[in-house]
C-alpha cells in the first residue's frame, strides 16, 4: 500500500497570526505532498520494502538499497517529520509546559526559558534548511539538536519529541529572512498535549508509531 498525505488536524487558518494560511497550503498541499508521492515512487523500484513503515526506512538507512537510499532519506524523512510537525500545533496552543515533559526540561536545562533560548538559538544556527528538535533517548534524557534537509532523529537512534521547521517554506511568506523571529512566534502554536503523549510513549519504550497509508 502507498503512503497517503495525512490531512491537517485543523483549517489552513486555524494557527493564524503566527502561520499564515498561505504558508500552511504551502506547506501541507504541496511541500509534504511532493515527500509522499516521491517516496512512493521510490519505493516502487523495490517492492519488498513497500511493507515497512517510514519510521524503519529511515532508522536504518544502510539498509536501504543504495539507489533509491537518498530518496528515501530525504522523502521518507520528509514525510515523517511533517506528519509529526502537524499533531505537535495547534490553536491557541503555547504557554508553558506541563507534565511530564516539563519535568524533563527543567531536569536538563533549568528552566523552560533557558530551554526556549537554547532551542531558539540551534533553530538560527542551523545553516541552510533542516530542523531543530528536541529528542530524547530510551532512558528519558532529552536532548537539543539540528538536522539538515529532512534528516531525522529517527536516523541516529534518537526518538524525535518535537521538532520546529527551519526550512524557508516554512515562514518565508510571512517572515521573509527574520527566521529568529519565527522561531520565538512558533511557541505560541505549540501542542504541549500531543508533545507530552509523545514523550510519553518515549519513556514507556515505544517506538514511534508507524504512519497511516
Amino acid at each position: 500500500m502507498a503512503f497517503e498525505l495525512p490531512p491537517l488536524p485543523y483549517d489552513y487558518s486555524a494557527l493564524e497570526p503566527t502561520i499564515d494560511t498561505a504558508t500552511m497550503k504551502l506547506h501541507h498541499d504541496m511541500h509534504h505532498a511532493a515527500y509522499v508521492k516521491n517516496l512512493n515512487a521510490a519505493l516502487e523500484k523495490h517492492p519488498n520494502l513497500q511493507s515497512k513503515s517510514a519510521e524503519d526506512l529511515i532508522r536504518d538507512l544502510n539498509a536501504v538499497p543504495e539507489d533509491i537510499r537518498g530518496a528515501v532519506r530525504n522523502n521518507g524523512g520528509g514525510h515523517v517529520n511533517h506528519s509529526m510537525f502537524w499533531k505537535i500545533m495547534k490553536p491557541k496552543g503555547g504557554g508553558d509546559p506541563s507534565g511530564l515533559i516539563a519535568e524533563a526540561i527543567q531536569k536538563s536545562f533549568g528552566s523552560f526559558k533557558d530551554f526556549q533560548a537554547k532551542f531558539n538559538d540551534a533553530g538560527v544556527k542551523q545553516f541552510g534548511s533542516g530542523w531543530v528538535w528536541l529528542a530524547g533517548k530510551r532512558s528519558g534524557e532529552v536532548q537539543i539538536l539540528s538536522t539538515p534537509n529532512q534528516d531525522s532523529p529517527i536516523s541516529q537512534g534518537l526518538f524525535p519529541i518535537f521538532g520546529n521547521d527551519v526550512w524557508e517554506h516554512a515562514y518565508y511568506l510571512k517572515y521573509n529572512n527574520r527566521r529568529p523571529e519565527y522561531l520565538a512566534a512558533w511557541w505560541n502554536v505549540v501542542n504541549w498535549d500531543e508533545i507530552n503523549k509523545r514523550y510519553a510513549s518515549l519513556k514507556s519504550g515505544q517506538l514511534e508509531p508507524a504512519l497511516a497509508r
